[in-house]
């Protein structure tokens, strides 16, 4: 039978012990499942492994696609519909024949169907379902040369929208006919939908003597894009001012507003920040992507023992979790991707944040409003008689919020919040020098983290490189910690921004166990914490770091410039 053979390859790769495969080949029976896909849908095999089991089963080649990039003419040269709906991926074409992996390689006869369609010959490969399916969501996305103005051109009132925040949303298309086709609202527009499709965190215009600088902040790094003419500055900021609800008579202070739109698929808030400079207004614009929180912990791709460690902190009933780094660094991200995995109905969360950054579904969010007196410490004091049990404090600024955060820790209270510190841990010794005693911080505090946004390869053009033995021993890096691995160094194409494409965290976490919790109570130094956090298997940003550079993930360069000599 073929499950039975299945299982004895399963059983020769020791992919699970045999009582489990005996009962998922009988739940798999008993639903009319297929046992692979079964043992797949219920992560008792992983999809990896699954793939190399299927490929000696079916005595093919197995493939991975998680670094692949998709060729576009072969894609032309095949019926798109078909492959999207056998769930198959060209790989390569030599001649007449095709190389495809297969989403499903028991799928024989739809292969069949694309030989007569098509005269071509095929060799399948095994990939992992998962794996094609990304594939597949990459070549039905927007082309990444598209200009703006056909994005524009193509799209319509579904696609393209913007509204005030809180406020019923407003076509863009419907916009553009009322107003004529005024040239500044679609240059505002244009400016928008670019910043979306090269995956900007960040807009900024900026006025100069002679011009208006436009930059998008990319990855991290700042790039520099065609400015607008200098004779349209103030329509502009005006134009951003009533999309924000912001007072476009007021020129001489700094306003902040928000407002959402929705273009190329995808529904952002947009946060506005106006600052008055000697040249006129400066802008700055933060692209708010709910599409890039992460859905719970697991997917933020933290390694082994970081991963168990922010796990069991976050099963805690009581006590605090910090999340410590410098702005920008993605401490928001990690916070609610933990508020997601404990956002549960029987689970009262309440945060205060300035500002609240994104709005999620069933958690209570507090706006901190310090000229009106609402404060961190003055929401904290009140969400404490909300009956919570998590709360979030967007930043730990003063002693009065460390007091009652700590309080509320000790008090039957799960408290997460962000500190500014370069390492984990320095956290407990901020704590400490903002007055908070280290018997009480001994007593409450579970977990600290530090972390860092790096950037990602462009996996379509980075090339291998040999490192320089100078730079190893400049940054104290052991020559052969890289033995045996290939380095790889940015090099830059149309796919990306300077050889990069995206953006992950490295993190630092410390679990304040049974070891470091006499050494807090003893009032020790930031460095000996963090002596004694190594010796306990504690891996730190720089090593981290590193790790992602020996996997081939980031380059040497990226990694120093986010961690510097730590």
């Amino acid at each position: 039978m073929v499950v039975s053979r299945l299982a004895a390859i399963l059983l020769k790769r020791q992919a699970l012990p045999p009582d489990i495969l005996e009962q998922a080949e009988q739940d798999a029976a008993r639903r009319n499942i297929r046992l692979e896909r079964f043992l797949v849908e219920h992560k008792l095999v992983s999809q990896s492994a699954m793939t190399l089991v299927l490929a000696e089963y079916l005595n093919m080649r197995p493939i991975r696609l998680a670094r692949f990039t998709p060729d576009p003419s072969l894609w032309e040269a095949l019926p798109r519909e078909f492959l999207f709906q056998h769930h198959m991926v060209p790989i390569a074409r030599t001649g007449k024949l095709f190389s495809l992996a297969l989403g499903d390689p028991f799928d024989v006869i739809a292969l069949e169907e694309l030989h007569d369609l098509t005269g071509f010959e095929f060799m399948p490969l095994v990939a992992a379902e998962q794996e094609v399916e990304e594939q597949i969501a990459k070549i039905r996305q927007p082309k990444e040369g598209l200009a703006l103005e056909e994005i524009l051109s193509k799209a319509g009132d579904s696609e393209v929208e913007v509204g005030q925040e809180q406020e019923e949303e407003i076509s863009l298309e419907k916009m553009l006919e009322s107003a004529g086709g005024a040239p500044v609202i679609r240059m505002v527009n244009m400016i928008l939908v670019e910043a979306l499709r090269t995956r900007a965190s960040d807009i900024h215009i900026e006025p100069m003597e002679k011009v208006l600088r436009l930059r998008y902040r990319i990855d991290g790094a700042m790039t520099e894009r065609p400015s607008p003419p200098k004779n349209f500055q103030p329509a502009i900021i005006s134009r951003i001012k009533i999309m924000a609800s912001l007072n476009i008579a007021e020129r001489r202070l700094p306003q902040d507003g928000r407002f959402k739109i929705k273009a190329l698929g995808k529904e952002v808030d947009v946060r506005v920040s106006i600052l008055p400079t000697i040249h006129g207004e400066k802008v700055v614009m933060r692209i708010l992507d709910k599409t890039s929180l992460k859905p719970s912990l697991s997917a933020l791709g933290l390694d082994e023992v970081a991963f168990k460690a922010m796990s069991y902190a976050i099963q805690q009933p009581h006590g605090i979790i910090l999340v410590t780094g410098p702005t920008g660094s993605g401490k928001t991200t990690t916070l609610y991707s933990c508020l997601q995995e404990m956002n549960q109905p029987d689970v009262n969360i309440i945060t205060c944040e300035d500002p609240v950054e994104y709005q999620l579904e069933g958690i209570n969010q507090v706006q901190i409003n310090s000229d009106i007196g609402l404060t961190f410490a003055a929401a904290l004091r009140s969400i404490l008689r909300q009956d919570p049990d998590i709360v979030l404090v967007g930043e730990i600024r003063d002693n009065e919020t460390a007091e009652i955060a700590v309080k509320a820790a000790l008090t039957g209270h799960l408290v997460l919040s962000t500190l500014h510190t370069n390492d984990a841990a320095g956290a407990c010794t901020r704590l400490m020098d903002m007055g908070v005693p280290p018997f009480l911080l001994a007593s409450s505090i579970i977990l600290a983290q530090a972390q860092r946004l790096y950037r990602l390869l462009c996996p379509a053009c980075k090339k291998p490189t040999t490192l320089n033995p100078d730079i190893l021993a400049a940054n104290r890096i052991e020559p052969d910690f890289f033995k045996e691995s290939t380095v790889f160094e940015p090099v830059g194409c149309p796919k990306c921004t300077r050889g990069y494409k995206g953006r992950a965290a490295l993190m630092e976490v410390l679990p304040v166990d049974d070891i470091i919790r006499p050494l807090i109570l003893r009032g020790a130094t930031s460095s000996e914490l963090k002596d004694a956090a190594v010796k306990n298997g504690m891996i730190t940003l720089k090593q981290a770091g590193l790790i992602k550079v020996r996997e081939g993930l980031t380059s040497l360069q990226a990694v120093l410039e986010v961690t510097g000599g730590e």
